[in-house]
């Protein structure tokens, strides 16, 4: 158990980011904490090799997608509520993300794959070759992929494309 201190230690640090990348990847505050605690539950399991690596946060939100995007194939029941659970703590990050409501709403109706991409890429910052190594699919792929959510960001409607020159 030499361990734990160090673990709770990252979580305690890490996990208002963690959250903020988790709502983005799931578009829902509810969906966000069940991704995040278990990510976390998985990374605990594994936190003496986690630890040890360059990037422990990189681990944990490879964790997450891979989780979500695993979830996407199974049929999820969803129970909607009438108001939203209030907030832990004030976070000015979130709330930044939060006010984007046009965005927002447009990455709501991409496929999970699209918004996976685009949050890797202009969240996260990684490059389409890291991309494609953490999604596990070829790098034209990516670049397909983004290319297609960022015209249905443009177009300003989640199924309409755009006409013309490359984008990207």
């Amino acid at each position: 158990m030499t361990e734990r201190p160090a673990f709770d230690a990252f979580v305690s640090a890490r996990i208002e980011a963690l959250y903020r990348y988790a709502v983005v990847l799931t578009r829902r505050p509810d969906q966000a904490e069940d991704l995040v605690h278990d990510a976390l539950v998985r990374t605990a399991a594994a936190w003496w090799r986690v630890r040890r690596q360059d990037d422990p946060e990189g681990y944990v939100r490879a964790v997450m997608l891979r989780l979500l995007l695993n979830r996407r194939r199974r049929p999820v029941r969803e129970d909607p509520v009438a108001l939203p659970p209030e907030r832990a703590a004030a976070d000015p990050g979130f709330d930044a993300v939060d006010d984007a409501d046009s965005l927002e709403l447009l990455l709501r109706e991409l496929p999970a794959r699209m918004r996976a991409v685009l949050v890797l890429r202009y969240v996260d910052g990684l490059t389409e070759a890291q991309i494609a190594d953490q999604l596990g699919i070829k790098v034209g792929t990516v670049k397909s992929q983004a290319s297609r959510a960022l015209n249905r960001l443009r177009a300003g409607t989640p199924g309409a494309t755009v006409k013309g020159g490359r984008h990207g």
